[in-house]
């Protein structure tokens, strides 16, 4: 239940209290909510959600009960195998086997006591797909969509998708819905779903409130604020917390402060950090590339304030990350309000035929059907050489019109305003489209020539485009050419659209114990103190090598923090 502040006495005893309210704080509270347990939930901002509710939620758990619902087999030997030699050394063997062993108990212990239900997408591989053990589906689990009327007032306390995701001004839809409504001519299934959802939007707006039907995101936050409204949780928002307080056997509770009234609160249990990191924090231009990213589609509140509190128990950082932060290249405008969007390019459309991404020079630098993780990265390597930053996404008009380029969507057809405001540019030929990006003479054109010639063989030499499961499923699978991600470009006009490397959450956190207890330099626990989520070191090491690797170790290490918080540790690690 949402409260305020003043309301709770000074000294107010908790078992657990949780600092972060996204997937991994919140899934914290749920599991010692279903323990029994009196719990508190604190959170920095005025929305619970975090950038977990701005994301797709995927959720990265293998052998869970719903691999079994999918073609294919999976199993703890097969995931271990893909990890150990995806990641390797960047992580510690010991959490990422801790981590599958609980995997699928975490999933079957939520969806058998909560009302968070997940759902296997038909095909939704791993990215990595070059390393053994990789699969095509069953570890990517996604939110099943849910009706946010059932929380009451509570539906406004969910942090609301990015308006660039949504259509007729705020109806929520995922890829299934997605399918759906391009298909609504075509099939009687999907016009009776577009009706359905069409509907449930239309009865929103007559009602006035915001669209209840949640998905992604959305849908896995709110399936676990019921459950927390449900068992009479005590949720604060605008919150934040200025000390730890601390006994002989370590933290024992907190000082909190929002809006002048000051508490302190007690854990009799555990106290767990989810609060998501350094990314909105000072530490970005110490812990990021440089030049340091300018644009994150991340939440605000990812200060890395719990992190520098935890630092003066003698807390300290995990080590030997392939990179401090996960990367997706992000294109920016600015809205009608002021506000900047920033809309990052997962795999709508750098994969699809008749696209190509060029640096500054007019020159390929990378595989634009690799992950957006592996992209970001790129991005950042290329510029050492040559300027790309911005790069540029480009396409004609037959793939802007089939596609779509970022916020421009495949049903628009008028581009002016996108234009008008510089966010998308158009050149009559390719050769006016490189002198409007300031492009060398020549240069995109003899890209643009190699690349029909790359469509035409169903080849990429230089960067391998298409020779992966993953690249050639997140192309198009009607095309008619020989790659389902080459295809020609040469309809003008043509249209580019500036990429910019943008952090999409924090690798680099607090390093834990199989337990999600933070530890110190001489890797002893403290007291009570635990972390999960970008809160945590990832165990991922920095590696991105599957959809979800953030939010499923960040529920399953919740999971395992409040098992061992608890006296339950045992049960958590026979799972």
């Amino acid at each position: 239940m949402f409260v305020a502040l003043d309301r709770i006495a000074d000294g107010e005893t908790y078992d657990v209290i949780v600092v972060g309210a996204g997937a991994g704080g919140m899934a914290a509270a749920v599991f010692a909510a279903i323990a029994g347990r009196k719990v508190l939930l604190v959170e920095r901002t005025e929305y619970v959600g975090g950038t977990s509710a701005l994301s797709a939620a995927t959720t990265w758990a293998p052998n869970s009960q719903h691999a079994r619902s999918v073609p294919g087999e999976d199993s703890f030997d097969k995931a271990k195998r893909f990890l150990d030699s995806a990641v390797g050394n960047h992580s510690s063997a010991a959490l990422r086997e801790a981590f599958l062993r609980s995997a699928p108990k975490a999933i079957a212990t939520l969806e058998s006591k909560s009302d968070v239900h997940f759902r296997p997408y038909a095909t939704h591989p791993d990215y990595e797909q070059q390393h053994e053990g990789a699969t095509m589906r069953g570890r990517a689990l996604e939110p099943v969509p849910f009706d946010g009327r059932q929380l009451g007032d509570g539906l406004n306390r969910i942090r609301p998708p990015h308006p660039e995701f949504t259509v007729f001004g705020g109806m929520m839809i995922d890829r299934t819905d997605i399918n759906h409504l391009l298909a609504i001519k075509k099939s009687a299934k999907s016009f009776a779903h577009a009706v359905k959802i069409l509907g449930h939007y239309g009865l929103d707006r007559l009602a006035g409130r915001r669209a209840s039907r949640l998905v992604m995101g959305n849908a896995l936050i709110g399936r676990m604020l019921l459950t927390l409204q449900k068992a009479g949780v005590a949720i604060l928002t605008d919150t934040s917390t200025k000390s730890f307080l601390t006994d002989e056997s370590g933290v024992s509770g907190l000082v909190l402060e929002s809006g002048g009234v000051e508490r302190k609160v007690m854990a009799k249990s555990a106290v767990v950090l989810a609060a998501g990191g350094f990314g909105r924090g000072p530490r970005r231009a110490e812990m990021l590339h440089q030049p340091t990213p300018a644009y994150s589609p991340a939440a605000p509140g990812h200060t890395g304030a719990m992190q520098d509190l935890a630092l003066t128990l003698g807390a300290r950082f995990g080590e030997s990350n392939a990179d401090n932060a996960f990367w997706a290249p992000v294109s920016v405008r600015k809205r009608k309000d002021g506000t900047t969007a920033v809309f990052p390019h997962f795999v709508m459309d750098r994969s699809k035929p008749g696209t190509v991404c060029v640096n500054q020079a007019g020159e390929r630098f990378t595989n634009e059907s690799s992950s957006y993780h592996l992209f970001g990265r790129a991005m950042f390597e290329a510029n050492k050489v040559s300027p790309c930053i911005p790069c540029y996404l480009i396409t004609d008009s037959e793939g802007l019109k089939k596609y779509g380029l970022g916020m421009v969507r495949m049903t628009d057809r008028d581009y002016a305003p996108f234009i008008a405001d510089g966010y998308l540019v158009e050149g009559e030929s390719i050769g006016d489209l490189e002198a409007k990006l300031d492009i060398p003479a020549g240069a995109l054109a003899r890209t643009v020539a190699v690349m029909n010639e790359y469509a035409k063989a169903g080849v990429d030499p230089d960067f391998g485009r298409g020779v992966t499961d993953y690249h050639r499923i997140n192309g198009d699978a009607t095309h008619t050419g020989k790659n389902p991600t080459l295809g020609p470009i040469g309809t003008a006009p043509f249209y580019a659209v500036r990429l910019y490397p943008g952090d999409i959450g924090a690798a680099t956190g607090l390093a834990i114990d199989e337990w999600a207890r933070v530890t110190k330099a001489d890797n002893r626990p403290i007291g009570r103190l635990y972390a999960c989520g970008a809160e945590a070191n990832s165990i991922m090491g920095g590696v991105y090598p599957g959809p979800g690797i953030t939010i499923g170790p960040a529920i399953v290490f919740a999971y395992r923090a409040i098992q061992n918080a608890l006296g339950l540790a045992d049960e958590a690690d026979a799972a």
